[in-house]
């Protein structure tokens, strides 16, 4: 195949696994729905900068050192295990214990409720890195699209920057679609129920992780 194919069929595979609904989509719907955009669009390059960083430690080998210790495979699964359950159970004793009263306004309204990019970026980036799955999945899945004769380093993080690029394509379709549903999604009842099913959704990647082998 030529390197044009190579990445064309690159763009294709990982255009439809970027479509299929998982943990980022609920986090940056979740995020953006409640009101907060900044934070939402701090998840999402939260997310595209741990696949960034990825992306280039897999092209420059060292994720498959990862990979094949059991030890620092083992510690970064808890890790990352540990965070996803404690972030998907904070959101459901949220949705349990929110007075109507308080869900009525948006957290927009409130810059003290967490409307910032910085906190958005930071739980995007850790839910992003502490997920081991993401290295394994690179050192399967890029060399196989890398032509004979290029650069591995260099072809890797070209995929990786395409990834990136429909990652991020992706997110702003879902941040806009959760903008203009916004006056619906905001409501008490509509923002439990929202806060139920991420915060199941994120529980239950984190338990996955948590009782997956290496």
């Amino acid at each position: 195949m030529t390197t044009l194919g190579n990445l064309w069929a690159f763009v294709v595979v990982v255009g439809l696994l970027t479509m299929t609904p998982g943990m980022d989509t609920a986090l940056i719907l979740r995020t953006a729905a409640v009101g907060a955009p900044r934070r939402a669009w701090g998840v999402v390059i939260g997310i595209q900068s741990g696949t960034l960083t990825w992306g280039v430690l897999t092209s420059a080998g060292v994720t498959a050192l990862l990979t094949a210790s059991h030890l620092a495979y083992e510690a970064l699964r808890w890790a990352g295990a540990c965070y996803l359950i404690w972030m998907g159970l904070s959101m459901l004793w949220a949705a349990r214990h929110r007075r109507s009263n308080q869900s009525i306004q948006p957290i927009d309204e409130s810059p003290a409720a967490g409307n910032d990019f910085v906190p958005g970026w930071r739980r995007g980036t850790l839910t992003n890195l502490l997920n081991p799955k993401m290295g394994a999945f690179y050192v399967a899945f890029l060399p196989q699209f890398i032509p004979s004769g290029a650069s591995a380093f260099a072809f890797g993080v070209l995929l990786t920057c395409v990834h990136i690029l429909l990652g991020t394509a992706w997110s702003a379709v879902l941040v806009l679609l959760a903008h203009r549903l916004r006056t619906v999604l905001q409501r008490p009842a509509a923002r439990r129920l929202l806060d139920r099913i991420t915060g199941t959704v994120i529980t239950g990647f984190g338990i996955r992780l948590a009782i997956s082998s290496h």
